[in-house]
């Protein structure tokens, strides 16, 4: 007997040893103790309302979900890959969950449970943060006119996919659908790498442009700004790594401004909204010095406004207004794509974030000049100007609308008027307003002052949009609506203030996006006209 002692200890060693170990190795089938799961339904009933933790658990028939090391490292993994989305996995408690998994394994019933309730909170948090945002649009968006919406994925697919060890999936569900998201988060991708390699020199600056066929050391310095931007063909091979090799009969002088490099900039400039004309001035080269991880950051921002327009993207036929791109695109019943040109609010005066839909169109509109303007754009000219009303053709007329002498009013006090531009050409709102209800008082219409869509920068107006083609877009609008007039008749009969119902509302939003996939899905990048990143920026690095 006492030659085995030595063996018997070995062996109630080695099974204290697996016990300790084998829940490590659980499988995920595997029907919990009485005590976990008494432990675990205390825990479900503590976890508040937020997130559907107690619909989850009742999916799973109040079984644990997370005592197995293989499911637990595919939530990590999961989490982890929401960098991808411009999320942070830090707040998912990504980097402990391994940990924390092993140090509850060790201990009692009452431990595991609170481990496997926080792990499915990470989950569902990340769940929510994707179909959601994970900013509230309000407290950034003070104007924002939607609701929340619900969440866009099935609790009990999430369920299926985490009982199959799938948590990738499980994100997917709950991820925007839309091509434009996915394009985004490629492109996030493609710039965190950019990030992370070696610096380049920056262009410096110059009182004049670089252009094609100047010879300059800037040319070099300019061909490494746009290998960086992904460019890589324009940097000629170093002979010295290459010895054996004649590289200077294959690439031209590197300080040469070529065609080649010329065209490069060109696609740099439409993938950043500037004019694509080769030419490297002020505006390109402050593009082409931006530091990579203010792309970055860029992305990430638009990525959470992706989500938050989730249902706009899903939804056709819409017409969606793209306020900082400067563009106006419909989708028609008939899958088409109608795109053209808009105006859009200055900084002083930003066109707001809309949703809403079309009702009607105004054809030969009059204009009633809004309050804002008419105190700081048009009482100025009168006073300085008696003739300034009827050389425009606006008429004074009182709150009731009677028509006014406009030689009675005391203009450096006008009291209760208002200001009305007859129809005609010189009228702001052109020949139709399409209009759609709003708090603020915004709508699409027409211009007489068309040159403005040619420009580069066409944050110009007084908050409203003005399109481009837009007779063409209101006489779709009426087809697909279902009504039988014609635009130009209306137009042609020279009444004023035409009211027309579309028989069929269609849905409209405007947005504010500062990276965007155009049609080519190239993301673009734009200006912040109405420097509104920073505040979402800010909130996504909140915890």
């Amino acid at each position: 007997m006492n030659d085995n002692q030595p063996l018997r200890r070995w062996a109630i060693g080695a099974a204290l040893c697996l016990t300790l170990t084998y829940p490590l190795m659980a499988t995920a089938s595997e029907p919990a103790s009485e005590a976990l799961q008494q432990a675990l339904t205390q825990r479900i009933q503590q976890s508040g309302e937020t997130l559907p933790v107690e619909s989850f658990y009742q999916l799973r028939d109040g079984q644990p979900a997370w005592q197995a090391i293989n499911r637990v490292e595919a939530l990590v993994s999961a989490l982890n890959s929401l960098v991808d989305d411009g999320l942070t996995p830090s707040d998912y408690q990504a980097a402990s969950l391994l940990d924390d998994f092993q140090l509850s394994q060790q201990l009692d019933a009452q431990a595991k449970a609170s481990f496997d309730v926080r792990a499915t909170r990470s989950l569902l948090l990340a769940l929510d943060h994707l179909s959601l945002g994970k900013v509230n649009p309000k407290d950034v968006e003070p104007n924002w006119d939607l609701p929340r919406p619900e969440r866009s994925y099935a609790l009990p697919r999430v369920v299926q996919a985490v009982e199959e060890g799938d948590v990738h999936q499980a994100l997917a569900f709950a991820r925007p659908a839309s091509p434009e998201y996915a394009q985004l988060r490629e492109a996030l991708t493609h710039y965190r790498r950019l990030a992370e390699q070696g610096s380049v020199p920056y262009l410096p600056g110059r009182e004049e442009s670089l252009r094609p066929g100047d010879i300059d050391d800037d040319v070099q310095t300019l061909r490494q700004r746009l290998t960086l931007w992904g460019e890589p063909h324009l940097l000629a091979a170093d002979g010295s790594a290459y010895p054996m090799v004649d590289v200077q009969a294959s690439g031209a002088d590197p300080r040469s401004f070529d065609r080649e490099l010329a065209q490069a900039v060109m696609r740099f400039q439409r993938r950043h909204q500037l004019q694509e004309d080769g030419v490297v001035g002020e505006r390109t080269r402050l593009a082409l010095n931006m530091p990579v991880s203010a792309r970055v950051n860029q992305l990430r921002i638009n990525l959470e406004r992706a989500r938050w327009i989730r249902p706009s993207l899903e939804r056709a036929p819409n017409v969606w207004v793209d306020i900082a791109g400067y563009r106006l695109h419909y989708t028609r019943p008939n899958g088409q794509h109608w795109d053209t040109r808009v105006v859009v609010g200055s900084p002083s005066r930003e066109t707001p974030i809309i949703h809403s839909s079309i009702s009607h169109l105004t054809v030969n509109p009059s204009w009633t000049i809004p309050p804002t303007i008419m105190r700081e754009d048009v009482l100025p000219r009168i006073r300085q100007d008696e003739q300034y009303l009827a050389r425009q053709n606006i008429q004074v007329v009182s709150l009731s609308g009677e028509t006014l002498d406009a030689s009675t009013i005391d203009w450096q006090r006008p009291g209760g008027v208002m200001l009305r531009q007859v129809a005609g050409s010189s009228n702001p709102l052109g020949r139709v307003v399409v209009r759609f209800p709003n708090n603020d008082m915004i709508y699409l219409h027409d211009t007489p002052a068309r040159g403005l869509f040619q420009r580069e920068h066409r944050a110009l107006s007084s908050g409203c949009v003005r399109v481009e083609g837009v007779t063409e877009f209101a006489q779709l609008l009426l087809h697909d609506s279902g009504s039988r007039y014609q635009l130009n008749t209306l137009i042609a009969n020279g009444r004023s203030d035409q009211n027309v119902n579309l028989p069929n509302r269609i849905p409209v939003a405007l947005h504010y996006l500062t990276a965007w996939p155009n049609g080519q899905g190239d993301v673009v990048f734009r200006e912040d006209i109405y420097h509104r990143d920073a505040a979402l920026l800010a909130a996504l690095k909140a915890v």
